[in-house]
């Protein structure tokens, strides 16, 4: 029963990590704003976690946070910290420090057999094709067009596109589509199991997309500025 008009709960959610190995900040910047240009609509008021692990030492944490708001993102915290006063540095500019955790071991899901996508798909001007399993770390985008999988996309990968996601075969990663706003972009899956999906900067994780259509053949697509699963 919620007391006082509150309720405290734990909940988990999928947030962007950015790992900083420069420390000038407005070099940052510089690359931060060609990353967001692949996909302006994805990244548009995104919560962002700052991991600084691969830094010699603290940065300003105050103009940090402040570029990142200047580029519409929220900074949510840091992990990778390695000493107190790091950690209290960041707490002291408003920023959560956020311990990464232990990795999971993911159980996997039934085999399905993949299918052939239809050859006229293939063939349509500005699609990108990739062959095989998209591994974890790994992240494709395709300017200006489709982009089709045939195979997998693993924890912790990434698939773009400004138009259509194709995957013959498991999402278990990210999708992106419509990553420059295109709101009639799709996204198909053979099977979802995503981390995140995404049409046109509007998005659901993990959390919300195990119901129905968990670990089956979905399209996705954006209906009066909802997402909306269909099966396959």
């Amino acid at each position: 029963m919620a007391e006082h008009g509150i309720e405290l709960k734990g909940s988990s959610f999928t947030l962007s990590v950015v790992h900083i190995a420069e420390q000038d900040i407005n070099e940052v910047k510089r690359l931060l704003a060609e990353k967001i240009a692949v996909a302006p609509a994805f990244f548009r008021a995104a919560p962002l976690v700052i991991n600084i692990e691969k830094l010699l030492q603290a940065p300003d944490f105050t103009a940090l946070a402040k570029t990142l708001r200047e580029l519409d993102l929220v900074p949510v915290g840091i992990t990778g910290a390695k000493d107190d006063a790091t950690r209290a540095a960041a707490r002291a500019a408003g920023l959560a420090v956020i311990s990464s955790g232990k990795a999971t071991t993911v159980a996997p899901a039934a085999a399905i057999e993949p299918k052939e996508p239809p050859a006229e798909l293939l063939n349509l001007p500005n699609t990108k094709v990739h062959r095989g399993p998209v591994r974890s770390g790994q992240q494709l985008y395709a300017p200006n067009g489709s982009l089709v999988v045939l195979g997998s996309v693993s924890n912790g990968a990434e698939v773009i596109a400004d138009d259509s996601v194709h995957i013959y075969g498991q999402l278990r990663g990210r999708a992106v589509a419509g990553a420059k706003g295109n709101e009639s972009a799709r996204i198909y899956c053979q099977q979802l199991m995503a981390e995140l999906v995404s049409v046109a900067g509007h998005y659901q994780i993990s959390a919300g997309l195990q119901g129905e259509h968990w670990e089956q053949a979905v399209t996705i697509s954006l209906v009066d500025e909802q997402l909306t699963f269909d099966l396959l």
